[in-house]
């Protein structure tokens, strides 16, 4: 058990969490000519990142680590900030973008430290959230590019 690592994973963790309310909640309150496309297109999202929470979490416990499981914990942590009241469709993906660079820088910093220590299925898992998240990056870009 590398307490390092462990603790970088608490902290993708707990990045997971806000960044799935904010999603969540952009989905609920999502105002504008994007509505539809948009409203569907977060739903989705915050589904895979409930997916992505899971695997995280149990990676933590599968190299020896206890994941952090509160609120009070996920908003100490987290890098990510809360996104209250943000319901333009613009602004949503705005912050959805500047939320999913911070996944990512996070995420490589978990791949490089498991590289380090031999730990190849965290290196993989990690290479795999990257690479997904970057081909969503790159169309929220484009969307934001009109």
């Amino acid at each position: 058990m590398n307490k390092n690592l462990i603790s970088e994973l608490n902290q993708l963790l707990a990045d997971f969490h806000i960044y799935y309310q904010n999603t969540r909640g952009f989905h609920w309150n999502i105002k504008g000519t994007s509505f539809f496309e948009l409203h569907v297109k977060f739903e989705e999202l915050y589904t895979e990142a409930l997916t992505n929470i899971d695997e995280i979490a149990e990676r933590i416990l599968t190299i020896g680590g206890k994941p952090l499981h509160t609120f009070e914990d996920y908003l100490a942590t987290s890098q990510i900030s809360a996104a209250k009241d943000v319901s333009k469709d613009r602004d949503c993906v705005e912050t959805l973008v500047k939320n999913i660079e911070s996944l990512i820088s996070q995420e490589n910093k978990v791949k490089d430290l498991a590289s380090d220590l031999g730990d190849n299925e965290t290196e993989d898992m990690m290479i795999g959230l990257v690479n997904l998240q970057q081909k969503t990056l790159w169309m929220f870009n484009s969307w934001l590019s009109n």
